[in-house]
């Protein structure tokens, strides 16, 4: 695909392609002894004159990024750089890069309005519960304070988790599923199992921006299918696995993240036929599947754990302080993973499963889902009405979860809203850092939770009108 040379402020033609080309060093695209694109193709890819790029390939010779082989071309040299995940693709501001979200938000101090966050805050969270289940666990054997954990994980925990799964129709054997620290590190071991550098991944677009992250540090090719509100585009989901043949496929199917959808159960057999077609594995997200009032289609419960792998966590519901997470898959991957997880993060981590545990059997995580979706439910109206006040819409109405995707009003972009509200200690999420495309630049996702503060609304009131 042609892509023209971007310049920062003040530069040259030059200067814009041997840029291009340390990004290319810098994300491995271009590895020591890789040949570069010939002049006169790389001249029409940068849109630029040849004589452009021969003085950007002399210059990065001379600096020794490049070896010229008279009669062959130019070369990568020299060791790899340090990895350097906000170089990787197109070469974002880092104000909405998906990382730097990421950061502001867990760097945040007192101070920051975090409406751009991606969890409840502290006070949301069953605090009494976890100070009685700490009490307990205090008081437990010794092994269970300091010892390592199976390399499967805690078996009553298992064994809850397969009781709690059929409730959603997912019939799985407690041996079926292996606890993690998080469903980030779930989705990084299922990523290790199942691609090597250079395989295709489907995502959604827009989707949740740390996949976008993650799939980049494991050199994954990542291109994304537009979401509707029933679940991914059907027909140009085909038309990506006709093209670019992937290995995976990774979703939300209950409450998708960032837009709330939820995945309708004719889009859930349409994909599972591709799917079957294709030979393609799909990793089902399910973090947020507590929120729901009514639970929504599973394609693991569809496709019986035979394609679908289902992954969860606690983080969002329970504490994020309390890293549990878990996998779900074939009976026959149980093995690999397990020999994965030991290579990479040697054993379990005990006492996060013995407290969400105890949470679960106690009956305070219940009664405190009871009222968690009570409360979502009341904010989600409330912060719906105050947005819609100041001309800001969201995309689906919806009645559970923590997120609100909403469109700006014409002429106003989601990046700049957001570098400016920052200069007011209130991180945003735009929509950009959650599309691959680059197609939402005229969205913001708001989590309902983190939105009680009038100041976000009045700040976003003010900075729109500029």
């Amino acid at each position: 695909m042609d892509e023209a040379v971007r310049l920062d402020s003040g530069g040259t033609l030059v200067e814009g392609v041997m840029a291009a080309i340390r990004q290319r060093i810098t994300a491995r695209s271009l590895t020591p002894g890789a040949r570069l694109p010939s002049i006169r193709a790389f001249a029409k890819s940068m849109q630029v004159s040849k004589s452009t790029v021969v003085e950007a390939y002399e210059r990065l010779a001379a600096e020794g990024a490049i070896r010229s082989r008279p009669g062959s071309g130019f070369y990568a040299a020299g060791a790899l750089a340090p990895l350097s995940l906000a170089e990787i693709g197109p070469r974002l501001d880092r104000a909405v890069d998906p990382l730097w979200v990421s950061r502001q938000s867990l760097e945040a101090g007192d101070e920051v309005l975090k409406p751009g966050c991606g969890w409840l805050p502290a006070s949301w969270m069953p605090q009494a519960g976890l100070r009685r289940a700490l009490r307990t666990v205090a008081r437990a054997e010794d092994v269970a304070l300091a010892d390592y954990g199976t390399p499967l994980g805690l078996p009553p925990l298992r064994q809850l988790l397969a009781r709690r799964m059929a409730g959603h129709g997912i019939e799985a054997t407690p041996d079926q599923i292996m606890l993690t620290e998080s469903g980030t590190q779930a989705i990084d071991l299922l990523c290790r199992f199942l691609i090597e550098p250079g395989d295709t991944v489907l995502v959604d677009d827009p989707c949740y921006f740390n996949f976008h992250a993650l799939l980049r540090a494991h050199r994954a090719k990542v291109v994304s299918v537009p979401y509707t509100p029933s679940g991914p585009d059907i027909e140009l989901f085909a038309q990506a696995l006709a093209e670019h043949g992937p290995r995976l496929y990774i979703t939300n199917s209950g409450i998708h993240n960032p837009t709330g959808a939820i995945l309708s159960p004719v889009t859930a057999h349409r994909l599972l036929k591709l799917a079957d077609q294709s030979d393609l594995t799909i990793v089902e997200d399910d973090i947020f599947a507590d929120f729901e009032h009514i639970p929504a289609p599973r394609l693991a419960a569809f496709d019986g754990l035979s394609r679908v792998v289902q992954i969860g966590s606690f983080s969002k519901t329970l504490s994020a302080s309390v890293r549990c997470g878990f996998i779900a898959a074939p009976r026959d991957w149980i093995e690999g993973l397990t020999d994965l997880k030991i290579a990479t993060t040697f054993g379990g981590g005990r006492l996060a499963a013995e407290l969400v545990l105890m949470l679960l059997k106690d009956g305070s995580y219940r009664k405190h889902m009871d009222l968690l979706r009570a409360r979502l439910s009341r904010a989600m109206g409330e912060t719906s009405a105050r947005l819609k006040a100041i001309g800001i819409t969201p995309w689906i109405e919806q009645p559970a979860g923590l997120f609100l995707w909403c469109t700006l009003p014409e002429g106003v972009d989601a990046a700049e809203t957001a570098r400016r509200a920052l200069a007011d200690n209130i991180v945003l999420a735009p929509g950009n850092a959650f599309s691959l495309s680059r197609s939402a630049s005229r969205f913001l996702r708001f989590n309902i939770a983190q939105c009680a503060d009038e100041r976000i609304f009045k700040v976003l009131e003010t900075v729109m009108a500029r």
